[in-house]
């Protein structure tokens, strides 16, 4: 029905779709009749005319037909072109690490990203509500139902001021070395939890004096002084704060940790278990993980 109005007769408008004018023919009645009225007048020498219903019908198909091949238009077509959205997370701390460099180069110009970036609390949700295709967060908590792939590891670090006395120390610290500093706590589902869980392994309690939401205060504050924090080591990780204030950074190293717990983690992207993850989302996956290798 929606090639009609461009014709004056069936046979032109059978041409056109590549049937037979009795097949077109057929098709209109059986429309005809689950319409309950009569689209379109077919006489014999005079061609054929679309009734008031017929035009506001073929009105209505011309827009389904557009909108299913615009639909289409968001898959894959052919070997190697991909199209479509991809809408991913990133955990808070990791994505001003993690997004530009995943952005730059993505090569498949006909995808569309977008971006949110949260925390468990949210990104997770998102997941399982298909308001996220995948996440890419540390793998700390992952609950059961989230599949993961590797994109890269790392482990816990100190971050303190320059002239802090344990910063000119030639070993690797432990927590014993940091219990009675002043720490400035990420505070975020799970990094909170995580850190506190490292010091009771130890029966240790940190000098916590403030919580911050924000891994750029936690390096704006260690940055004047005001204390220590403990952060995942990442990739292109300046050594300053936003203010341009040098940061200095040292291994931790955490021993007799129960198997629950380990200074060691990764960083991977996680869809929801068993879920056919789309190529369009694998390729910014694979991506994202040729990314990082390159930014250490």
């Amino acid at each position: 029905m929606a090639e009609l109005p461009d014709h004056k007769t069936l046979g032109s408008a059978a041409d056109e779709l590549r049937i037979s004018e009795s097949a077109l023919s057929q098709a209109i009645t059986a429309i005809e009749k689950l319409a309950g009225e009569t689209l379109c007048l077919r006489r014999k020498a005079h061609g054929f005319s679309l009734t008031a219903s017929g035009v506001h019908f073929a009105s209505l198909a011309r827009k389904i037909v557009a909108e299913v091949g615009e639909l289409a238009a968001t898959f894959p077509q052919q070997e190697g072109v991909l199209r479509g959205p991809v809408r991913f997370g990133c955990f808070a701390s990791l994505s001003p690490h993690l997004i530009p460099a995943t952005m730059q180069g993505f090569e498949h110009p006909q995808v569309e990203l977008s971006v949110q970036v949260g925390t468990h609390e949210s990104l997770l949700p998102g997941l399982r509500h298909a308001d996220l295709d995948v996440a890419f967060v540390y793998d700390l908590g992952l609950p059961p139902d989230m599949d993961k792939q590797l994109i890269y590891d790392t482990q816990m670090q100190v971050v303190l001021h320059p002239e802090h006395p344990l910063a000119g120390l030639q070993r690797p610290l432990e927590l014993a070395d940091l219990v009675d500093e002043p720490l400035v706590m990420y505070e975020s589902d799970p990094s909170t939890e995580y850190v506190l869980q490292l010091f009771a392994a130890q029966d240790l309690n940190p000098q916590i004096i403030a919580e911050v939401p924000q891994m750029i205060l936690v390096s704006a504050m260690v940055g004047r002084g005001l204390g220590y924090g403990l952060m995942m080591r990442r990739p292109n990780n300046a050594e300053m704060s936003l203010e341009g204030r040098p940061l200095a950074f040292r291994e931790l190293h955490v021993p007799e940790l129960p198997s629950s717990l380990t200074s060691t983690s990764s960083v991977v992207a996680i869809t929801p278990r068993g879920v056919k993850v789309p190529a369009r989302v694998q390729a910014l996956i694979a991506h994202c993980r040729e990314a990082m290798a390159d930014s250490w």
